[in-house]
């Protein structure tokens, strides 16, 4: 008699799908519960999973040994697409989040002396819990304020006048948000004002580009052109938000400025081993256009849900809807009421303030049960 090998937890998981299929072949499998107990939200793109073209890449690049550290085929292919993409000879890192990506491409472009010039409500400065400030080993955050989570060239200088002494972190470098923390947009005009001011003090120009495929797909311009074009010299492009299970781009159009980074991605922990896990569900978004079409899908449906919420009464939009988020204020018994219901939003924006996102995968079916449950919320508690 042979000596029995112990069951793992995923033979035992395979085991019981097959028993659940053919003791119970009517009984809904195991996966089929999970799926229906995890239904679509609007709190956050991060919430939706991988989509297809990603994950095809994905398990193709799953196939044999392959080289480590980025020395793959994968990651060749992927950084030259970026280059076709962006119409230009850059470097590409690839790192897993955008708080390393930030963090690391703000580092490179100051000193600990230096300071950012960024938007209060910009995540480097609210999320990201002091990274920036901890990776460049000091550099400060210098807030301004502007409408509709935007900086502009007054509200840059005056920051830059402020104070030029000896004893005040000198700013170095403008960080944007494309699209913003509020869901609005740079346009091409509003970014070479920037980058006139940037060229008179010297200052380096860095995107957060969580959304940046959102807004390539809502400008209808070319990433070059809301890129290196106006400006920027370095760009986090984001692909967890757009169908990739994790994973960020740093595209750095000015070179020199890329020195060394690899060893700062190693130091941080960000240099994968498995960098193709990473870099082929990249090439599966660009080669296949997923990256923009996914952004165009998630626009659109945002554009679906400001249109149905804006047709009912006490409801208020907050921000210009311009890409994939719907900001709204409504009547907070309404907001309690829809978390009652099981819906999760982000509601830091203030009293009755909450921000609604759509993704790659959102569905209209869905939308029309929040909104639904909106009307029957007004309805109830304040009709």
């Amino acid at each position: 008699m042979t000596k029995r090998e112990p069951m793992t937890k995923l033979s035992h998981s395979v085991a019981y799908l097959r028993y659940s299929m053919t003791v119970q072949p009517n009984a809904p499998s195991p996966i089929a519960i999970m799926i229906s107990n995890n239904p679509e939200q609007f709190a956050s793109d991060n919430y939706s999973g991988i989509c297809p073209e990603a994950m095809e890449y994905t398990l193709q690049a799953n196939s044999g040994s392959v080289p480590a550290y980025g020395d793959d085929e994968w990651t060749q292919r992927a950084t030259d697409y970026f280059r076709q993409l962006f119409e230009i000879d850059c470097e590409v890192f690839f790192v897993f989040n955008g708080t390393a990506a930030n963090s690391l491409a703000l580092a490179s472009l100051c000193q600990s002396y230096h300071s950012v010039v960024c938007h209060e409500t910009a995540h480097i400065e609210t999320d990201e819990c002091g990274a920036p400030e901890f990776f460049s080993n000091g550099s400060k955050l210098l807030i301004a304020k502007g409408e509709n989570g935007k900086l502009t060239p007054g509200s840059i200088e005056a920051i830059v006048h402020k104070r030029n002494d000896i004893h005040y972190p000198k700013p170095k470098v403008i960080s944007l948000t494309q699209t913003t923390e509020v869901g609005t947009m740079y346009s091409v005009d509003e970014l070479v004002a920037i980058h006139e001011v940037a060229t008179q003090h010297q200052f380096k120009v860095h995107m957060d580009g969580a959304r940046f495929a959102n807004a390539v797909a809502a400008m209808e311009r070319s990433p070059a052109d809301i890129t290196w074009k106006s400006g920027v010299d370095v760009l986090c492009f984001c692909g967890t938000k757009n169908g990739m299970a994790m994973g960020e781009a740093i595209l750095f159009f000015d070179k020199t400025l890329a020195e060394d980074f690899s060893y700062r991605c190693k130091q941080a922990g960000q240099l994968a081993s498995k960098m193709r896990f990473i870099s082929a569900p990249w090439l599966g978004l660009l080669e296949t256009g997923a990256w923009l079409n996914n952004a165009k899908h998630a626009n659109w449906c945002a554009a679906y849900l400001e249109e149905q919420l804006l047709a009912i009464a006490n409801i208020e939009l907050l921000f210009p809807r311009q890409a994939n988020a719907v900001f709204v204020k409504m009547p907070e018994p309404v907001l309690h009421h829809l978390r009652q219901k099981g819906w999760q939003f982000y509601t830091f924006i203030g009293v009755g303030g909450a921000r609604f996102m759509c993704s790659w995968n959102t569905t209209l079916e869905r939308i029309d049960e929040l909104v639904a449950d909106v009307k029957g919320a007004i309805a109830l508690h304040i009709s």
